[in-house]
């Protein structure tokens, strides 16, 4: 069976094929500026070709409708007719609590995910877009949402409440949902495989570190904590979210700046974190490189960066009561090993210890402790098209 993988952002749409037996990647791509001047797909086939093909996308039904051109295709393609295509899978931001794990796409799964669209104003109304494009298009082919927070679903009461009055849960179930859930699924898995634990007595830490980032704590193969809360905004500094702050910044900042509530969150979601501090660039590559040639903002931000993931490991490290593995995935966490270094140099009072040749590695799978360290350090590209296809094979087949 080959699994079409759909990632719908506001304005772009990602997409992989991937053969379910073989697991092997047949196309991916990317539309980009849907419903913007200067639209484009950039489709990229196994051999590491890559066709682009401009052209304007009204909407991602549109979008959609290209991607499916492309991948049929008698020039570029990789199939003959959609018939070949099993299956969807959709990556959903937020299901809120009525979604504990991946389900097959009905009319009511859509209206209970359209129920959560004000927990992720952003997300999740594109990726309702997405399916009803795919069910236009594709109508007799089934489709399966796999949710960002339904891993984090496991996490106990105590984890995920806080600490404001109760009724705000009761009435608009207003807690600590976690994202990238998918991601954190995947790696948390392999950790196992990689360091040789046991799943059903395993302490793992995940940091997935990219332009967004979050930690999460699994035990056991379940994640009982993490960074990100009732939405994206909390947890680590971010490429431009603020991460943890005081809740009373910003009625301070409101007030001495004159500006609205949505004003405010437009200012902590898309001109803080590391471009706010910095006052460069949302780019770790970026800050890194000034860095080096001694730019002092630059330094500034990535220790403040570096700060907050090894300060979030260590109260993981107590609420798992112990840990066995800690690793680092994503754009930033898989291939800066400046980062891991100077976060694990925190750790060393646990007996963690680098080995530095093997840490010098980007984007690839491999333990990164020396082999008398106490806690196995470890980094694993994370592959979220390749859980969402496993999931959506497993839940076709039932």
């Amino acid at each position: 069976m080959n699994v079409l993988v759909i990632n719908c952002g506001s304005s772009s749409l990602k997409y992989q094929l991937i053969n379910a037996a073989s697991e092997a990647v047949l196309a991916s791509g990317i539309c980009e500026r849907i419903g913007i001047e200067g639209g484009k797909l950039v489709h990229k086939l196994p051999s590491g070709e890559k066709i682009t093909i401009e052209e304007h996308m009204d909407d991602h039904m549109t979008a959609t409708k290209l991607v499916l051109d492309t991948l049929t295709n008698e020039n570029h393609g990789v199939i003959k007719s959609l018939s070949e295509i099993g299956a969807v899978g959709h990556r959903l931001v937020h299901g809120g609590e009525k979604f504990s794990g991946s389900t097959l796409i009905t009319d009511e799964v859509i209206k209970a995910v359209e129920e959560c669209n004000d927990l992720a104003p952003l997300h999740n109304p594109a990726n309702l877009i997405g399916i009803e494009a795919c069910k236009k298009l594709m109508p007799n082919v089934p489709m399966v949402g796999v949710f960002d927070t339904a891993f984090h679903q496991t996490m106990p009461r105590k984890a995920f409440l806080y600490g404001i009055p109760y009724e705000y849960y009761q009435k608009y179930k207003v807690r600590r949902y976690g994202f990238h859930g998918t991601s954190h699924s995947y790696v948390s898995k392999r950790v196992v495989d990689v360091c040789g634990l046991d799943k059903n007595n395993s302490k793992v830490i995940v940091c997935h570190l990219g332009n967004g980032a979050s930690i999460s704590a699994v035990k056991n193969g379940e994640s009982i904590d993490t960074s990100m809360g009732l939405t994206p905004l909390e947890g680590l500094l971010m490429g431009t979210r603020c991460g943890d702050i005081d809740p009373a910044i910003i009625e301070f900042i409101a007030h001495k700046e004159n500006l609205s509530i949505d004003e405010i969150m437009d200012i902590l979601n898309k001109k803080s974190g590391m471009l706010g501090v910095s006052n460069l660039s949302s780019d770790s590559r970026d800050l890194e490189d000034a860095a080096a040639e001694g730019n002092e903002d630059a330094k500034r931000t990535i220790e403040v960066y570096n700060y907050r993931i090894a300060k979030y490991i260590g109260s993981y490290i107590t609420a798992l009561n112990g840990v066995d593995a800690i690793a680092f995935t994503a754009g930033v966490g898989e291939n800066n090993p400046d980062l891991r270094t100077e976060v694990c140099s925190y750790l060393e009072f646990l007996g963690v210890k680098i080995d530095q040749e093997k840490n010098k590695i980007r984007g690839k799978e491999v333990i990164i402790s020396t082999d008398d360290s106490k806690v196995k350090i470890c980094v694993i590209p994370t592959n979220e098209e390749l859980a969402i296809a496993r999931e959506t094979v497993a839940i076709v087949n039932k």
